[in-house]
């Protein structure tokens, strides 16, 4: 039986026979507001109610079990309330239409159809917007691209690198002390100072007239963190960067300093003859990196992803995701089916309920490292996920592999296992049918305030600023206080 089809049907039939919800129900010797649910599609009669309503209503039971909808009017209102109930439209954050007696056919028919457009427009290539976000997403799949291709090692730069920590007298292993970063620093000519009221819109201000760089005081900039903002500053004047109007060439320079940063605190020989004992001994572990080499799990991860493939012949993925599952970096090697949109980006996508770096939010400890196994369409993962705990809300950073290749890390062991079928619909993104039809139209949530993913980005009117996000108003005031004091 159709619920929905069968509630169009009973509604047809009692406003034809002239009976008030009220009425009908004290015919059937039921309450009012069942025979609501039932013709709002919200539950299911006995079969031995059915016979008793068609008697009253002067109708066979067929009549009212027939699958037809009674009118075009009633099939609009079937067919927009399927529509509206469609993840794929749910994703999209549309406010839902109660279609009210008085809304007329003609806008029931309107809205229909442009839900049916949108449908059909899933299944094509998206057409070419001329937009900032359009742009940006268009060179993040580029760059993915590039990266998976070159297995995320980028040989000129871990070079310039090496040349670097040797002209600095790097001892060759160990992390980078604060001495050969301050010498590092010199090497390209700049200095680095500590300032107070740094715009909050900036990681650090670079004087490029005094080859002074700014970063916070220590109370909101600790020393580790303050390491990698330096270094990603600096990479910029060491890999001939130049400022640019072009979202694409920003996004790969930002890409490139980071990598530069990492390169140098977490040195390729080193880290190489870390790595390579630790897959001799099948220990290999994100978390052993980061603290040998006093750098972020998420820098961490990174430099595992750039050495692996390379050195270790490894394939792997890295994930940075929040506590809703959105994805806002990614990067793979190892094929693990990540989401991706209709044009292929997967920054803004949702990851499975059932991956290990969504599960990590619900586990009893989950400040603690999780390990799992994830059967999927694709095959079987393993990964390791670490939530972090001084991010708000919180985030989750994931390097996992495929489950032939988890023996090499730490946590291979896990007992724990889980299964998802996404993009498959049925696997976490619809609630079960009996849930959702108690719950639908009763549930009444109120969104949290979100970031966006690209809230770093301007907003398509305002076109690409050439350093998307800063207050360059602040920045300027900023200098011109540093300068006169």
């Amino acid at each position: 039986m159709d619920s929905l089809v069968f509630g169009q049907r009973l509604r047809y039939f009692r406003k034809r026979n002239g009976y008030t919800l009220t009425e009908l129900g004290k015919l059937i010797n039921r309450p009012a507001p069942y025979l609501s649910q039932l013709e709002n599609g919200n539950s299911e009669p006995r079969v031995s109610l059915v016979g008793e309503i068609a008697s009253i209503l002067d109708c066979t039971p067929a009549d009212l079990l027939d699958p037809e909808p009674p009118s075009r009017r009633a099939e609009l209102e079937i067919d927009l309330r399927r529509l509206q109930e469609d993840p794929r439209n749910q994703e999209r954050k549309l406010p839902y239409v109660r279609p009210s007696a008085r809304m007329p056919d003609e806008v029931l028919e309107h809205i229909v159809g442009l839900y049916a457009a949108l449908g059909e427009d899933t299944h094509v290539a998206p057409t070419e917007i001329d937009s900032v976000e359009s742009v940006a997403r268009n060179s993040n799949i580029h760059l993915r691209r590039e990266m998976r291709e070159r297995n995320n090692y980028y040989e000129e730069i871990e070079i310039l690198v090496s040349e670097i920590l040797e002209a600095v007298n790097y001892p060759g292993a160990g992390p980078v002390s604060e001495r050969i970063l301050m010498d590092v620093c010199d090497y390209f000519g700049f200095t680095v100072r500590r300032a107070e009221n740094i715009p909050h819109s900036t990681r650090s201000i670079t004087d490029q007239r005094e080859k002074i760089i700014y970063i916070p005081q220590r109370n909101d900039l600790p020393t580790r963190a303050s390491r990698s903002v330096i270094l990603q500053t600096l990479g910029h004047y060491a890999l001939d960067h130049e400022v640019t109007d072009n979202i694409g060439e920003y996004l790969r320079q930002r890409i490139e300093s980071n990598y530069f940063a990492a390169a140098i605190l977490a040195p390729e020989k080193p880290a190489i003859t870390f790595l390579q004992n630790a897959y001799d001994t099948h220990d290999i572990s994100v978390e052993d990196l980061q603290e040998i080499f006093y750098i972020s799990y998420e820098m961490a991860g990174h430099r595992l992803t750039n050495l692996a493939t390379k050195h270790l012949g490894l394939t792997v993925h890295f994930l940075r995701s929040d506590d809703e599952g959105v994805v806002w970096k990614a990067y793979e090697n190892d094929d693990v089916p990540l989401p991706h949109g209709i044009d292929g980006t997967i920054e803004g996508e949702h990851l499975c309920r059932n991956w290990g770096t969504r599960q990590a939010f619900h586990t009893q400890d989950s400040f603690s490292l999780h390990y799992q196994y994830t059967d999927t369409p694709s095959g079987q993962f393993w990964c390791v996920t670490y939530v972090e705990a001084d991010r708000l809300p919180n985030h989750a950073v994931t390097v996992g592999t495929t489950a032939d290749q988890a023996k090499w890390f730490r946590g291979s062991d896990t007992k724990r296992f889980s299964t998802s079928s996404c993009p498959d619909k049925d696997c976490c993104s619809t609630a079960r049918a009996s849930v959702r039809q108690h719950w639908h139209g009763v549930a009444w949530p109120s969104a949290r305030d979100r970031s966006n993913i690209t809230s770093g980005l301007p907003l398509a009117p305002k076109g690409f600023s050439r350093f998307p996000g800063v207050d360059m108003v602040e920045v300027y005031e900023f200098l011109e206080r540093q300068e006169s004091s």
